[in-house]
């Protein structure tokens, strides 16, 4: 019984976000909320709200007794690029330069521990 949750075209660069999926995958929830709630970085809220997100849904699908957050893991963690945004950037002698203002789309499944 695994739980999913996604976050779909966040402003957040694919790159920057894997760098802080890196950090938390594979570990415990209540652990990876903590590393993220200390990580420094754009990424680390929104991920841990999609982390929170997955684990609210394992609770919500449980028959019997609903695990806790020490009783998950984060069992795979995918950062995706979404649509690219193209802005225009005014630069000298009437010249423009391309902004591209990426996206990503954020997949958690949190499983419980065996």
């Amino acid at each position: 019984m695994d739980g999913r949750a996604k976050s779909r075209f966040v402003r957040v660069s694919p790159r920057k976000a894997r760098i802080v999926a890196d950090l938390v995958r594979g570990k415990r929830v209540d652990q990876a909320l903590a590393i993220l709630g200390m990580t420094p970085r754009k990424a680390s809220p929104i991920l841990g709200k999609t982390i929170a997100s997955a684990a609210a849904n394992v609770r919500a699908q449980a028959e019997e007794v609903a695990p806790q957050d020490d009783q998950l893991y984060v069992k795979e963690i995918r950062v995706d690029a979404g649509p690219t945004m193209k802005r225009i950037r005014p630069r000298a002698q009437g010249r423009a330069y391309r902004i591209l203002k990426r996206t990503s789309h954020i997949e958690v499944t949190v499983a419980p521990v065996e």
